[in-house]
């Protein structure tokens, strides 16, 4: 059985495209990484963790944890605290490209196995008046960047390089490869 280690609504929807039976098992873990300013480097460790909690209480299972930050400019961007945290991301990203990181660690059959995926993102030129309305959709509050590719956010994509899911909040492929390659894992 996969378990994932995660309570978000986009990775359940994601996890469930591999086409495998899995389980939710939300992990409560410290997200506090001291001394760690590279993205791929926290979104590996934020994912690990996550995988370990959960692996505890499933030892028999594969385990997948998984994080996701935009940085842009040096700084990591996650999710907003308000909505004028919100604004004042957006603003940073409007008219720019920055890159979104997730990480993802598999735990099961005696192995651990944690990878970092990197897409970067273009936007368009925003307006108050735009950054105002998508924020009043509530849809930026729970998304690392404050906006969501999937959503409205992405009305103001106007070019990506690398993987669309790995922006969405987990990187299929790399989670397919690795299932199938290193924990043997049999697809359809």
């Amino acid at each position: 059985m996969l378990i994932l280690a995660s309570s978000s609504p986009r990775r359940k929807e994601l996890t469930a495209r591999l086409g495998l039976p899995f389980e939710v098992c939300v992990s409560d873990v410290d997200e506090r990484v001291c001394g760690l300013t590279a993205p791929d480097e926290l979104v590996r460790e934020l994912s690990l963790r996550k995988a370990r909690a959960a692996a505890e209480t499933h030892p028999f299972d594969i385990v997948l944890g998984a994080d996701t930050v935009v940085a842009i400019d040096g700084r990591i961007l996650g999710k907003p605290a308000n909505e004028k945290d919100a604004a004042a991301m957006l603003r940073l990203l409007s008219g720019r490209s920055h890159d979104v990181y997730s990480g993802f660690t598999l735990i099961g059959n005696g192995r651990t196995y944690t990878e970092s995926v990197c897409t970067t993102v273009r936007f368009k030129e925003l307006t108050d008046g735009e950054i105002e309305a998508y924020i009043a959709t509530g849809e930026p509050t729970d998304k690392a960047g404050a906006y969501g590719i999937q959503g409205r956010g992405g009305l103001f994509v106007t070019g990506i390089s690398g993987d669309y899911y790995n922006v969405v909040g987990l990187p299929l492929n790399g989670v397919y490869t690795a299932l199938k390659d290193i924990f043997g894992v049999k697809f359809g």
